[in-house]
């Protein structure tokens, strides 16, 4: 890894309080479900939900107690089979994984309060700073569980939106549906002129980074265009109505394999019911609201970029256009400097479902670029990859590496689900191509 930053002082009660925030969160995620699924596999391709709720708190273990401090685990057997749940490639790979026999909940939760109250106690007592021990530099073990568990409730939530209804408890004060807007359905592009980006995440300015936002360095980015606001449902219609679905034209030889082997005719987000058309939420199907983003998979954004005449930004255009400015400065955040009590944005958990995609014109860029962080992911053309120098995280060194295959894309931005502590510039998010269950969006960028 690079050479740190200057060690600071670290706020143990600030690092308690976000630990809290963080268990508090995903134990509300597991209480929405019915108990009748808690061994079964909402997503084929994923582990059942018995695993997510010992995998949390067993990977704190694993990585902070026992790899990082040498200290004695929980339990060995557990700390085993809840070690790792990475999606495999296919549900064949998924079932000869092995299929443990899982404990009960009971016996899970007794395991989460013990390893929460060592974890605690580690947070709060231990040495956790130490400098040139590689697990331990500048905490790195601490920020590696904490954005670990951050990053999984997005996770339970994509896995959760397949559940079936009756399966799951709405939330007090819960409402999909939203006021309408129109002006995202026009289209509106901005010129983004010719600059520098950053990319990548400054080890002296952050406290943590995942392995693959290193090294942070500047790339030239030619003059262009993108769209001002995310595709979205009412506009993504007009290619499925245009017969999108059924022209191989619009997409790559192994995109259009999927959708013929699949029967893909429309957005996995989508239902159809006669001639209505409905989104599915995260807790009840709504009639299709025509100004939110459309969730799609890569495959899908690339053949509806193509038909458009268009193409999907790179990772150093989605930066150029979401941090830049006119006058040559970058921003911490498309809006300024910092993220304040109220988000400008859909991410943090204010919903749990899109919006309009024109809904907060206060998280703008200064180049005129709505929805940048917040509302769903967004897909790039860039192929997820090493930056130039990269070295694998000491504390979590599979992490980025087997990712490195040439058959996942860059995705920036943020969803409804994703924590504000992941909302930094450099922080990177990838998935396969043809993968459908993600919060997933995108827009079109041309020449300027």
């Amino acid at each position: 890894m690079p050479q740190l930053g200057p060690s600071t002082v670290l706020d143990r009660a600030a690092v308690l309080a976000r630990y809290a925030i963080n268990r508090r969160r995903t134990r509300e995620l597991f209480d929405l479900l019915d108990e009748s699924i808690y061994y079964t596999r909402p997503i084929s391709l994923r582990n059942p939900v018995v695993f997510y709720e010992g995998h949390i708190p067993a990977f704190s273990v694993n990585t902070l107690i026992k790899k990082a401090l040498g200290w004695k685990g929980v339990d060995e057997h557990l700390e085993t089979i809840f070690a790792r749940g990475i999606d495999p490639e296919s549900e064949a790979t998924s079932v000869a994984r092995g299929n443990p026999a899982w404990p009960s909940r009971t016996e899970v939760h007794q395991y989460v309060d013990a390893a929460d109250r060592l974890i605690e106690k580690a947070i709060a007592s231990a040495d956790l700073e130490r400098p040139g021990q590689r697990m331990l530099d500048q905490a790195r073990a601490l920020w590696t569980i904490l954005e670990h568990e951050e990053m999984h409730q997005e996770t339970l939530g994509y896995i959760w939106h397949q559940v079936p209804y009756s399966c799951k408890r709405k939330p007090v004060g819960y409402r999909t549906e939203t006021p309408s807007a129109t002006e995202a359905d026009e289209p509106s592009h901005a010129r983004i002129p010719a600059g520098s980006a950053t990319l990548g995440t400054d080890l002296h300015e952050s406290a943590f980074a995942w392995d693959n936002e290193c090294p942070v360095h500047h790339v030239h980015v030619n003059s262009f265009a993108i769209d001002r606001f995310k595709v979205t449902n009412g506009q993504f219609m007009e290619f499925v109505r245009a017969g999108g679905y059924h022209a191989p034209q619009w997409w790559r030889p192994e995109d259009w394999a999927w959708i013929e082997s699949a029967g893909v005719v429309h957005p996995a987000f989508w239902e159809r019911d006669g001639d209505t058309w409905f989104c599915r939420g995260m807790f009840e199907r709504v009639a299709l609201p025509v100004d939110w983003p459309v969730y799609v998979t890569w495959a899908e954004a690339h053949a509806f970029a193509r038909w458009r005449r268009l193409r999907l930004p790179t990772e150093a255009e989605y930066h150029r256009a979401t941090f830049g400015t006119p006058e040559g400065r970058e921003r911490r955040y498309p809006w300024g400097e910092t993220i304040g009590t109220q988000v400008p944005g859909n991410f943090d958990f204010v919903r749990w479902d899109p919006e309009p995609a024109s809904a907060h014109p206060e998280g703008a860029s200064a180049f005129g670029v709505h929805d940048l962080i917040g509302n769903g992911w967004e897909w790039t053309s860039t192929v997820f990859g090493p930056f130039d120098g990269f070295e694998p995280l000491p504390t979590y060194p599979e992490y980025s590496a087997e990712f490195f295959d040439g058959d996942h894309f860059v995705m920036k931005g943020a969803s409804p689900l994703t924590a504000r502590t992941l909302v930094r510039r450099g922080f990177r998010n990838w998935f396969r191509p043809r993968y459908p269950y993600v919060y997933a969006t995108f827009r079109c960028a041309g020449e300027a």
